[in-house]
């Protein structure tokens, strides 16, 4: 009996080592992926005008932001791109970038608009079309010129409202009927979200993904790569600060976090 017990036990141990031995392996691909794979810039704005508040980035310093993504080689991205790239469906380019806008300001069709479109460079703007057509806020109108000339429009939720003090229904309601207002004013599939002020929870991302979207955006700071959740996409936020060109510099070229060094996001 003793000797059955024995080997029993010997067996379990032996198991649970090689178990160890596996996910070992297992983690060291996932590192060497990770590390090997695609690193995509997403920037995140919100106004741009020369009024002195955190979140309006000057006109002249965004022209300034976007000629040096132009020639520092960055390629602009869809978030259909950025999704199809980490799923390995397309090769993405060599320095991914997104370009996204917060909220819907009217500055974002006035002053960014022209600047990205003589450049040639595509951006998304996460609209909260609640605010459509409201002061300060782009109309239907913008909304579709820009989506005619490289702009793809997403979901920012219905009011802008705080989701993690509302209940479930009211989540859902954000999260469902933002998506389906602007599917029903723009004519296409909107799959893709940023949560208000970047705050969210996994049972949050469950709801989005149960109404149909297909990845969410926050303002935690880092790359996007093969390591990222898809509901917790990371983006490098920029604000006009005393040296606004300098601190945007600093943001996209020494943005390294821990998982450029090999680790694996949790």
């Amino acid at each position: 009996m003793i000797k059955k017990i024995f080997i029993a036990v010997f067996f379990l141990v032996v198991t649970i080592f090689a178990g160890m031995e596996i996910d070992k392996k297992i983690s060291a691909q996932n590192i060497e992926e990770v590390a090997n794979g695609p690193k995509i810039l997403v920037l995140n704005y919100h106004q741009v005008n020369n009024s002195f508040t955190p979140l309006a980035v000057p006109v002249n310093a965004f022209a300034d932001q976007m000629n040096y993504l132009v020639d520092s080689g960055y390629i602009a991205i869809t978030p259909d791109e950025l999704a199809s790239g980490l799923a390995g469906e397309i090769t993405l380019p060599e320095k991914p970038v997104m370009i996204t806008f917060d909220d819907g300001y009217i500055d974002n069709y006035t002053n960014a608009f022209p600047i990205l479109k003589a450049l040639g460079l595509r951006a998304t703007v996460f609209m909260v079309p609640g605010f459509v057509g409201k002061p300060q806020y782009m109309s239907w109108e913008n909304l579709k010129e820009m989506e005619k000339n490289g702009i793809t429009v997403q979901s920012h939720t219905l009011n802008h409202a705080k989701l993690e003090e509302l209940p479930d229904d009211e989540i859902r309601n954000e999260l469902l009927n933002s998506k389906l207002m602007l599917e029903e004013n723009l004519g296409h599939p909107v799959e893709f979200l940023a949560y208000p002020t970047g705050t969210y929870n996994l049972h949050i991302a469950g709801i989005a993904s149960d109404v149909g979207y297909k990845g969410a955006f926050t303002v935690k700071y880092g790359n996007v790569d093969l390591g990222s959740n898809m509901y917790a996409l990371e983006r490098v936020p920029i604000f006009q600060t005393e040296n606004t060109m300098k601190s945007f510099f600093e943001r996209v070229e020494y943005r390294q976090s821990f998982e450029e060094f090999g680790w694996i996001k949790r």
